[in-house]
């Protein structure tokens, strides 16, 4: 682990090893290389930038005049720049630009959007290309997507999606593909993808049954990736499973993801192994009354290891390696910026877990039965190659 020395609060715990409690959200960049949070306490809070690539982490403050208040978003850029998401006067949301500047803060105002209804503007994780940033708006009947970083003129509109939609996950390495959860009317949830280069453009995206509930949680590139949350096995108790991108092989929902008394949700895969979705390291996090801690999976294993978290670690934050190193930032007392390093432990004769999944009329599939009716990935139907856009 290595540590850099920032300012700490009046309130941090003074026991050794005592986590500080950071306000919720810690994002960090597709290339692993920045993350931002909001530091502080009670209503001193600030924007924190933090530098994970150089030989040792190390944290940069960004307070301003006035302090942030609590459900004030971060998002970190590539360039090292913060984007900074307020909402003011109810509905109006305001975006700013944060970059250190001599002894003080620089804050590049980009401007602002107004939500057609209730509930707040959020902002989608960061955009692979590292330069954009993007925004959306769910009401019950349409959702509204906006690019707020990056364009030429300040905030755009640059898609109205029909239905309530949710999460946000990029299926590329250049920002054009987005997939979301949405949902229509009462219907059960589906994942589509989203082409932004052709105004918001919707395909179809995951669907193992035509009324189950399936959840994109994390994709990774490289490898094709997948990681599920759906209801197909057995309705009503949702279970993760994983499935690869333009494959028609079933959805496996591996028993060792399930635990019981505990929530286990994926937050991070290992990049850079093309065309091998079974090697890649899956970074989880597992909730339970105890606490949090971590769990290290590979699709090729029957196990989850389970490693207890480092002291201090933000829950549910990570980036893996291209090497295969997980890195968990943590803040303590002792050490208020670190980065702790976990790696999957080797399994003796690792083998694939096919897993039951469901055929179309309910009944268990074997993993490596052919593929019924409802193909569980229909990825040939969603436009992940390059196209022109429309002229």
């Amino acid at each position: 682990m290595t540590a850099c020395a920032i300012e700490t609060t009046a309130e941090d715990d003074d026991r050794e090893g005592t986590p500080v409690r950071p306000p919720a959200g810690f994002a960090i960049t597709a290339n692993g290389a920045y993350a931002a949070r909001l530091a502080g306490s009670g209503d001193a809070l600030y924007a924190e930038r933090w530098t994970l690539d150089g030989p040792e982490p190390y944290a940069v403050p960004l307070p301003l005049d006035q302090p942030e208040e609590a459900d004030a978003q971060l998002l970190p850029l590539a360039d090292g720049r913060v984007l900074v998401c307020r909402r003011v006067d109810g509905r109006r949301h305001t975006f700013s630009l944060l970059y250190p500047t001599g002894p003080g803060t620089g804050e590049l105002r980009l401007g602002s959007v107004e939500a057609p209804g209730p509930g707040p503007v959020e902002l989608l994780p960061p955009s692979p290309d590292g330069i954009c940033a993007y925004a959306r708006h769910a009401g019950p009947e349409s959702t509204t997507l906006w690019l707020v970083a990056g364009g030429a003129f300040g905030p755009e509109r640059v898609a109205e999606l029909p239905g309530h939609c949710a999460g946000g996950v990029w299926l590329d390495r250049t920002g054009r593909m987005l997939a979301l959860d949405r949902r229509l009317g009462d219907g059960p949830v589906k994942t589509v993808a989203v082409d932004l280069e052709r105004g918001g453009e919707v395909s179809p995206l995951l669907q193992i049954t035509e009324t189950s509930d399936d959840r994109l949680l994390l994709a990774d590139p490289d490898s094709g990736l997948l990681l599920i949350r759906s209801d197909a096995p057995s309705p009503g108790h949702e279970r993760l499973g994983w499935g690869v991108l333009g494959s028609l092989l079933p959805v496996r929902f591996p028993d060792c993801l399930r635990l019981d008394d505990a929530a286990v949700t994926p937050f991070a895969v290992q990049p850079g192994q093309v065309l091998m979705p079974e090697s890649c390291g899956v970074a989880l996090r597992i909730d339970a009354a105890a606490g949090s801690w971590v769990g290290l999976w590979r699709p090729s294993g029957r196990r989850m290891h389970q490693v207890a978290a480092p002291p201090g670690w933000v829950a549910g934050a990570g980036a893996w390696s291209p090497e295969g190193l997980l890195r968990l930032p943590c803040s303590t007392r002792e050490l208020p910026c670190a980065l702790a390093g976990l790696t999957v432990p080797e399994e003796p004769e690792p083998q694939p877990e096919p897993g039951p999944v469901p055929g179309p009329e309910g009944e268990a599939v074997a993993g490596d039965a052919p593929p019924r009716a409802c193909r569980p990935v229909p990825l040939q139907q969603a436009p992940l190659t390059d196209r022109k856009p429309a002229g």
